[in-house]
C-alpha cells in the first residue's frame, strides 16, 4: 500500500463523537486549498451508514453549502429519517466553523428481486494501452514554475489513464464526451461499504471538467471561477475498485454560469456499477485591475 492510498482510506476512517455525531480529517484530500468535494461526500458517507446495519447506499443527493477549510476537521451530523422495512434514509450535515459546508441525504436499500437491463459500456482503448496521469503530469514540468512541481509530482491514491487527454494548460475545443480509466489496488481488501466511499470520492474527479472541453476552457486559464453545488451517485452493482473502471462523463448544458454533467461508472467487464449527476459553477471570472 502506497502513503497516498493509506493515508485516503485514513480520511474515509472517521471518528465517533457522539450517537450519531462524527469526526472526519479535512486535510489530505486531491486539492491542497480547499476540501475536495469527493472527500466531504465519501465522509458524510461513511457517516451515514456507521448508523446502518444490513443494507447498502443505493442514492445519495448531496449539496455543497460552503467552501471546505482542510485546516480543521469536519463535524457530521446524522438524522435517522427513516428506518422502513426495505428502505433506510440518513440525512447527513457537514460542519466547520459552526456552518454548514455540505447537506446529504442517503437512501439504504435491502437486496429485492427484480428485472435487469442497461445500456452497453462505450468502446474505448483500453487501460493498458493509456499512459498514466502522472507520467503526463511529468510533462509539463518545464511549461510551469518551479513552485508548482511539488503538486504536479505529488502521488496521488487512484490510478488514472484518461482516454484522449487534453492539454490543460492550453486545451483546444473538444467534444463534452470523454472517458477515463481509474482505480486504486489498496481497495483489494475493503468491504461492500468502503467500496462506496472510495468510489463516492473518486466520483467527484474529472466531471465539473465536462463544461469546459466545448469552449477550449481549462481551471489554469484564469477565465473560469467554477465549484461544485451539487452531486448525486446511484449505486447500481457491486464493486471492486482495486479493478480498473471506466468513467464516461458528458455534459449536456452550460448556460447561466452553470455547468450540468452526468457520468457512467463500469467494471472492466462492462457492468454499470454507477451513475452520477452533478451541477457546477462555471462563470466568467471578473478581471480585476
Amino acid at each position: 500500500m502506497t502513503e497516498a492510498e493509506r493515508i485516503l482510506l485514513d480520511l474515509l476512517n472517521i471518528e465517533a463523537l457522539e450517537v450519531d455525531l462524527f469526526r472526519g480529517t479535512g486535510s489530505g484530500g486531491e486539492t491542497p486549498t480547499r476540501i475536495f468535494g469527493g472527500q466531504v461526500i465519501a465522509q458524510a458517507l461513511a457517516a451515514a451508514y456507521r448508523t446502518v446495519e444490513g443494507r447498502l447506499c443505493h442514492s445519495l443527493h448531496a449539496y455543497f453549502i460552503r467552501a471546505g477549510d482542510p485546516s480543521i476537521p469536519v463535524v457530521y451530523q446524522v438524522d435517522r429519517a427513516r428506518d422502513g422495512g426495505s428502505f433506510t434514509t440518513r440525512r447527513v450535515v457537514a460542519i466547520q466553523h459552526g456552518k454548514q459546508i455540505l447537506n446529504l441525504s442517503a437512501s439504504f436499500h435491502v437486496q429485492d428481486d427484480g428485472w435487469d437491463h442497461q445500456h452497453p459500456m462505450p468502446r474505448v482503448v483500453a487501460p493498458d494501452q493509456l499512459p498514466t496521469r502522472n507520467e503526463l503530469r511529468r510533462q509539463y514540468l518545464n511549461r510551469v514554475p518551479e513552485k508548482f512541481h511539488s503538486e504536479l509530482l505529488r502521488e496521488r491514491p487512484i490510478e488514472v489513464s484518461e482516454i484522449e487527454p487534453l492539454d490543460f494548460l492550453t486545451p483546444e475545443k473538444a467534444d463534452d464526451c470523454h472517458h477515463l480509466w481509474f482505480r486504486m489496488a489498496a481497495a483489494a481488501e475493503a468491504d461492500p461499504v468502503m467500496q462506496h466511499l472510495l468510489l463516492a470520492y473518486a466520483s467527484d474527479m474529472d466531471l465539473l471538467s465536462s463544461g469546459l472541453r466545448p469552449h477550449g476552457l481549462s481551471w489554469l486559464s484564469g477565465q473560469v471561477d467554477g465549484a461544485s453545488l451539487d452531486h448525486a451517485i446511484w449505486f447500481h452493482a457491486p464493486m471492486q475498485f482495486q479493478n480498473w473502471h471506466l468513467y464516461s462523463m458528458e455534459s449536456p448544458w452550460t448556460g447561466q454560469g452553470r455547468s450540468f454533467n452526468r457520468g457512467s461508472i463500469y467494471s472492466e467487464d462492462g457492468v454499470l456499477v454507477a451513475s452520477i449527476a452533478q451541477e457546477g459553477l462555471m462563470r466568467k471570472r471578473k478581471q480585476r485591475h
